[in-house]
């Protein structure tokens, strides 16, 4: 049974968790330490006169005025588009049964399960963008996690994290080195994932793409995964 949009919404707090959240009034804010919006966006169902007072708090934690736009949020969205908040990164949720996922394993040594992270994935995301700050959000979540080095030609080529909650999977920062893509080493570790998740329990697996990314949106729509849900961010022009 696919996930609704709300129960992935939790699994994206409890595997890629913000330094700090908490609930005051309509909004539920986030401490993102510079691991970017995911970790950093306010949610809710404020309204106008509601705003300031999130603002407020959006600077005093010396993050941007941003806030995630989920499934139903129609009328906050309105709202913050009529004060000068502009879309920014449209995101796709999906998601796929385990079984369809976890066939084929990898060729052997394609990829390995690391626990915690090796110096040379750190390597990897660092060179896709993936800093420090990020890796961090991996090594403070409290869930189920692992990540799996894909390997090409006996050379680290990839990584991939992934965490469970509450019987699904979700998987972040997968990234191949740009000399080694085009080889399959993406949808080797992706079956790596669900093979380590069917074995820790989950029966789904899911992710989020950002919806101008056609590679990965058309190679996740190949291996069998579906839309979920949608999010965006708005952002103040300042």
């Amino acid at each position: 049974m696919t996930a609704s949009p709300e129960t992935l919404y939790d699994v994206i707090d409890a595997t890629w968790p913000a330094a700090e959240k908490w609930t005051d009034g309509p909004w539920t804010f986030r401490k993102g330490l510079g691991a970017g919006s995911r970790v950093s966006a306010t949610t809710g169902s404020g309204t106008l006169a509601d705003l300031p007072a999130a603002e407020a708090q959006m600077t005093a934690l010396d993050q941007p005025k941003l806030f995630m736009i989920r499934h139903g949020d129609t009328e906050l969205d309105e709202m913050l588009a009529a004060q000068g908040y502009v879309i920014k990164d449209p995101v796709t949720l999906m998601s796929a049964p385990i079984e369809p996922i976890a066939t084929d394993r990898p060729p052997a040594v394609t990829t390995f399960e690391v626990w915690p992270p090796l110096a040379v994935e750190r390597e990897i995301w660092l060179e896709d963008g993936v800093g420090p700050a990020r890796v961090a959000v991996m090594e403070r979540a409290e869930c189920q996690r692992m990540t799996i080095l894909g390997r090409l030609d006996d050379t680290p080529a990839g990584t991939g994290y992934v965490g469970i909650h509450n019987g699904v999977a979700m998987f972040h920062g997968l990234v191949t080195l740009p000399r080694f893509r085009r080889r399959g080493l993406a949808q080797h570790m992706i079956r790596a994932m669900a093979f380590w998740a069917r074995e820790n329990g989950a029966e789904e697996i899911a992710l989020l793409v950002v919806k101008a990314n056609g590679p990965a949106n058309a190679l996740y729509q190949r291996m069998g995964f579906e839309h979920v849900a949608d999010y965006h961010y708005r952002i103040k022009a300042e």
